[in-house]
């Protein structure tokens, strides 16, 4: 009688007989090792080499969409925010009147001579300033609202690049156009996050208008009333709006070859807004001393 082959082995558990196999390499494989597959079943290994196969799914400005996508730097941003706001309202020993004795806010908030002589840290640091807890709470509600929605579009490092920008443009107008305020909020760069989300809105070919009334309701607003800085609405709107145009427009207008190279474009037209806010702000400091 001639003896019987050996049960085949479980290629990742030799220890383990098995009559199963994978349908994609052949190779055999004991039930803790297969998936269940549109036909037959996988091995762990062909499932991992298959996930890293498929191309991820991008948005419109190249960023890698997540199934559940948390914007955690809307909420790191608030949450900088509160903070910085705990942190004046605790100096100043007052909720309301948090601005009245506090070494940050004098420190920190937006006043163009300080700036000329040598106090760069106001023109970022005025951003997460705010006159009372109404400020904070109509602001935050803002970045919130915009914010979640505008991360995962253009993916965590853009946005916060974004944001930042419009601050930076924000601070850049104030230095030219109110040169004798005090400025503080989050409000620069709320503008510029409206800006984003509109010119977001017109790449995938969504009506913008309800964005452009509300944009134009909050500059009528600016305007109107006392003690708002309408210098740094607009610019912090100008430089929301330029740097998410070359992000999601200008890979497509320079017809970009590759993802790669449209990251790249978008980068460069970021750094280009930044360098231009950069360079109104130095010219407005020379002027100033």
């Amino acid at each position: 009688m001639n003896a019987q082959p050996p049960a085949p082995t479980c290629v990742r558990h030799p220890n383990r007989p098995t009559g199963l196999a994978c349908t994609r390499c052949g190779r055999p494989a004991c039930p803790e090792c297969l998936r269940p597959a549109a036909v037959g079943q996988h091995c762990v290994d062909c499932v991992r080499q298959g996930q890293s196969e498929v191309r991820p799914v991008r948005t419109v400005a190249g960023a890698q969409t997540a199934r559940t996508p948390i914007p955690y730097v809307t909420y790191a941003l608030i949450a900088l925010n509160t903070i910085v706001f705990a942190v004046t309202a605790g100096q100043s020993k007052s909720l309301v009147e948090n601005t009245g004795h506090s070494a940050l806010y004098i420190d920190w908030v937006l006043y163009p001579p300080a700036v000329a002589h040598g106090q760069y840290v106001r023109l970022i640091g005025s951003g997460f300033l705010h006159y009372g807890p109404i400020h904070l709470l109509l602001n935050m509600f803002a970045l919130y609202v915009v914010g979640r929605s505008i991360e995962p579009v253009l993916g965590r490092v853009r946005y916060l690049m974004v944001y930042l920008v419009s601050l930076l443009g924000g601070s850049a107008t104030v230095m030219v156009f109110a040169r004798d305020s005090l400025t503080a909020g989050a409000s620069c760069a709320v503008y510029g996050l409206f800006g984003a989300i509109t010119v977001i809105l017109i790449r995938v070919r969504q009506n913008p208008n309800q964005m452009l009334i509300l944009i134009g309701i909050n500059v009528f607003i600016s305007f109107s009333l006392p003690g708002i800085s309408l210098a740094g609405h607009l610019g912090g709107l100008a430089a929301g709006t330029l740097a998410a145009l070359g992000i999601l427009f200008l890979p497509e207008w320079l017809r970009a070859k590759s993802q790669e190279s449209a990251r790249l474009i978008g980068w460069a037209a970021v750094a280009a807004v930044a360098v231009a806010a950069l360079a109104v702000i130095v010219a407005a400091a020379i002027s100033l001393r």
